[in-house]
């Protein structure tokens, strides 16, 4: 027999964290990790998109590491040191830039502002990366209010949306897709 996937424990708008703590469902803490399972749920999309094996292993892998992410956000700090919370490494950072180094390497220098568009890979990669530059944002907020935020954290999610911007110039270059350059209205 399954278990139920509702509670009712937050029909009046609370939550817990990992730990225990209940906080209002609107706060930051929440809005973060809710977002990074949002990038999460992007990042396989993309991952359905793409026909490159490689391209597919890197984004489970990336998915791995934003579990590790949304755990560690979805965790009270003042009892994450009591917990087995899995970490994120630099090791972690350093597969994204040598994944972008690899992709650079076969992309044309670019030399304009590029447009989201052109084929559906190349767009949900880059609403992906917005997402991601989105939480990005707010765990860089929950660290200027004083909440405590690995310092990792917010280095992965600043170079994941690296690697979503040069993903999305490399899916539209593997499929021979034209780069939509933006072309400034001239007044």
């Amino acid at each position: 027999m399954s278990t139920k996937i509702y509670t009712k424990t937050g029909d009046e708008g609370r939550t817990s964290l990992i730990g225990g703590t209940k906080v209002p469902k609107s706060n930051t803490r929440i809005e973060s990790y809710g977002t990074v399972d949002e990038l999460n749920s992007f990042i396989g999309l993309v991952g359905d998109y793409v026909d490159d094996s490689a391209t597919k292993a890197i984004l489970k892998e990336i998915q791995d590491r934003l579990f590790t992410i949304g755990s560690s956000l979805a965790c009270d700090p003042d009892k994450e040191p009591l917990m087995k919370i899995p970490d994120l490494k630099e090791e972690d950072i350093t597969l994204l830039e040598n994944e972008m180094d690899k992709m650079n390497e076969v992309l044309p220098v670019m030399k304009n502002f590029i447009l989201p568009g052109g084929h559906i890979a190349v767009s949900t990669a880059h609403i992906t990366r917005c997402v991601c530059r989105r939480a990005e944002r707010l765990c860089v907020g929950m660290k200027e209010n004083g909440s405590f935020i690995e310092p990792l954290v917010i280095k992965y999610l600043n170079r994941l949306s690296d690697y979503l911007f040069v993903l999305a110039r490399y899916i539209g270059h593997v499929n021979n897709i034209q780069e939509i350059v933006w072309k400034a209205r001239i007044i």
